[in-house]
């Protein structure tokens, strides 16, 4: 047999290839097979156990209240002296509940913790959804190196369809610039496949959900 490089074998087994037709088997999707098993629990558990699945936490509290004193005993254990927030209802709430906060642009660069609503929470999938619509716009989701999120019950959705569809039928015509998905801190493990959280984004995830 004669001597072939390496080179012109493989070239001769990609001509070989080009003259093979194998069967084409049309695609047949499943249509109305759904991604995600059913929710067998209240949209709030569910929202809970996926989310610290995934590192972020959620703190489910029955009044606005009792989420003002979760906020307080946050910041106090994390030793954070004030949170950023932009976002005027929110402001409004932390005067109330007498939250330290700030919203001094000069302190963006160094703020510790920022504090932000949301447009909705995906119960199957633990992910908060939020957009530039609000007066936290773009950066207060990806900046912060701990995102506080405050919620009430009735921005529960149980699957990401039904976010999108909400979100199409709050906005319609004037959909937000940027909406964004996010399931528990930033993270990376393209570095020796070892899981590194913050890397492009929080380091931590709070959700405090109340019922009010």
């Amino acid at each position: 047999m004669p001597n072939i490089d390496s080179r012109e074998l493989i070239l001769s087994r990609i001509r070989k290839a080009k003259t093979m037709h194998l069967p084409q088997i049309p695609a047949q999707p499943e249509q109305n097979a759904s991604v995600f098993h059913p929710i067998t629990e209240s949209e709030a558990t569910c929202f809970k156990k996926e989310l610290e699945l995934v590192s972020g936490k959620c703190e489910i509290c029955p009044t606005e209240a009792v989420m003002a004193k979760k906020i307080h005993h946050f910041i106090t254990d994390s030793a954070i002296d004030k949170l950023f927030c932009r976002d005027n209802a929110i402001i409004e709430f932390l005067q109330k509940n007498k939250i330290p906060y700030t919203n001094d642009e000069a302190e963006f660069t160094t703020m510790q913790a920022a504090i932000t609503s949301c447009e909705f929470l995906v119960a199957r999938t633990g992910t908060v959804v939020v957009s530039s619509a609000g007066n936290s716009g773009r950066q207060l989701m990806v900046f912060p190196p701990i995102h506080l999120v405050i919620a009430t019950k009735k921005r529960l959705v149980p699957y990401l369809s039904d976010a999108i569809t909400a979100l199409q039928h709050q906005y319609g015509d004037n959909f937000p610039s940027l909406v964004s998905f996010v399931s528990g801190p930033s993270r990376t493990a393209d570095i020796e496949k070892t899981l590194v959280l913050g890397a492009h984004g929080p380091k931590q995830l709070q959700v405090f959900l109340h019922n009010e």
